[in-house]
């Protein structure tokens, strides 16, 4: 029943008691539900900025092609995505029929591909250069993000981004969030 489930408050509490408790006996927040050891892999990439993010939550290997085996599995090949069948029987059905057991995909537009690199960007460095995006997907970020920019403004008001003519970075207090 969803009155038994913690309200958002208690949920941010006890994510804060983890956060708390794993950093006093020594790991790294890496972010969302990720905690690392300082030697860890994960946490040395996060550092160097080098940390990625897959299906699969944080990890230390660049955006690479993912094959989906398995029932309900997602899978990125290019500027794709695919799901496969969610039941047993489907699945097993389609491949006795020697087809893929793909049941829905999607192509991503320039538009979508810039974005799942911004997002990229915020959810494992916790920054964004404006220079740097806008050489490395020709656009005008401030223009393009006119949008998401001025409700960016909203958490720098709160203190969870600072945001200069440069950029914008996540501060410790909006990574936790």
């Amino acid at each position: 029943m969803s009155s038994d489930l913690p309200s958002g408050s208690e949920k941010l509490g006890m994510l804060s008691t983890a956060i708390t408790y794993l950093d006093e006996v020594g790991y790294d927040y890496i972010g969302m539900d990720h905690f690392a050891l300082p030697v860890d892999a994960l946490s040395v990439a996060k550092r160097q900025g080098r940390l990625h993010r897959n299906f699969q939550g944080y990890s230390t290997q660049p955006d690479c092609d993912l094959l989906a085996l398995g029932v309900s599995a997602i899978g990125r090949m290019g500027n794709t995505y695919s799901q496969n069948a969610k039941t047993i029987d489907d699945y097993s059905d389609t491949l006795d029929q020697e087809r893929l057991p793909f049941v829905r995909g999607l192509i991503l537009t320039l538009d979508d591909i810039a974005r799942r690199a911004l997002i990229m960007a915020i959810m494992c460095r916790g920054c964004v250069d404006f220079q740097s995006f806008e050489s490395g997907y020709l656009l005008d970020f401030k223009k393009y993000f006119s949008r998401e920019l001025a409700e960016l403004n909203e958490l720098a008001d709160q203190g969870l981004v600072v945001i200069d003519a440069e950029g914008f970075r996540i501060t410790d207090q909006g990574w936790f969030l």
